[in-house]
């Protein structure tokens, strides 16, 4: 049966672990939208040496698992004189791995920005890099935070597996304190709790963003 005092005394454990599980989705949605947005930049740009690389990141990195990329960077980049600890190699490759995603989600909003816009900038002589910051990009952005707040709950479900290199995030947590007594029921309902929970409290936030943003159009 499940024992509501095991389970109580199991939250300080989780609670820390927790708070490593959110600092790794924090650190990696931060990566993953500036990368991101470079990257679809990149890959819309008129000069074919730049085009041509962004573009081929982007599917090379959305095709090859996650889990290999964490391997990957964990042993190679030790390997050329970059040493880094477990979660910030995690927050890297998860960072890294969602920006070919969100670039794609960029590029939507991107096109989506009317041809005219470009042909307005240009007749008040604003430059490329300006019409973009200025002009583009803030149009291209509200329309495509859903599926970017999709992706921020996506990457929050996937921490767990930093576990693989030894990042002892809110499941690996789990298991080692059920190993202790060899009672996995309770460790294992909470983690699923806390994760339901912070999932419909990011979905929640990332609508009030878009309702905000949108109210300001």
């Amino acid at each position: 049966m499940f024992d509501w005092r095991y389970a109580w005394d199991t939250l300080p454990a989780l609670g820390a672990a927790l708070v490593v599980t959110l600092q790794a989705t924090a650190g990696g949605m931060a990566i993953a939208l500036v990368l991101g947005l470079a990257l679809a930049l990149a890959r819309r740009s008129q000069r074919a040496w730049i085009a041509w690389p962004a573009g081929a990141t982007i599917e090379f990195v959305r095709s090859t698992p996650l889990l290999v990329q964490i391997y990957f960077l964990f042993y190679v980049l030790p390997e050329a004189g970059l040493r880094a600890s477990p979660l910030v190699t995690g927050v890297l490759a998860l960072g890294v791995h969602y920006a070919a995603y969100c670039a794609e989600v960029y590029r939507a909003g991107l096109e989506s920005v009317p041809r005219g816009q470009w042909e307005a900038a240009a007749a008040l002589n604003l430059g490329r890099f300006r019409t973009l910051a200025a002009v583009i990009v803030p149009q291209a952005i509200p329309p495509v935070v859903p599926a970017l707040g999709n992706y921020l709950v996506a990457m929050f479900k996937d921490t767990p597996l930093l576990s693989a290199i030894t990042v002892v995030e809110l499941l690996q947590t789990a298991k080692l304190v059920g190993a202790e007594r060899f009672r996995y029921v309770e460790p294992l309902t909470l983690v699923g709790i806390l994760f339901l929970v912070l999932s419909l409290v990011s979905a929640a936030g990332i609508g009030w963003v878009e309702r905000r943003l949108q109210s300001r159009h």
